[in-house]
């Protein structure tokens, strides 16, 4: 099953770390670091507004757990978002592209 894995960033160095590590370890096929989210969520009792920098990363879900344990190690926030939502179907080339960069058969 393939995944697309989301997770915010505080800043472009950070995105930039973590999606090149990433992709170095071949837990991810891609990942594109969307600039510019303002994120609007409840912390410690208090409304925090944060502009923040999305990562879309794709992978496999036999990949999750690494991904989230490398992510969980490197990341800054405290309680880091990391979300995986299954992909239902995509295009057969871009798929096996994925395995190939994962080194799946």
């Amino acid at each position: 099953m393939y995944q697309l894995i989301l997770c915010t960033c505080p800043d472009l160095e950070v995105a930039d770390k973590l999606a090149g590590t990433l992709i170095t370890q071949k837990l991810a096929a891609c990942v594109n670091i969307l600039p510019g989210v303002c994120s609007v969520y409840e912390w410690q009792g208090e409304i925090e507004t944060a502009q923040e920098h999305l990562l879309l990363i794709k992978s496999h879900q036999d990949r999750y757990a690494a991904i989230e344990a490398t992510l969980k190690s490197l990341h800054p926030y405290q309680l880091p978002e990391i979300i995986a939502v299954a992909i239902a179907s995509g295009s057969l080339d871009y798929l096996k592209w994925i395995d190939s960069c994962l080194g799946i058969d």
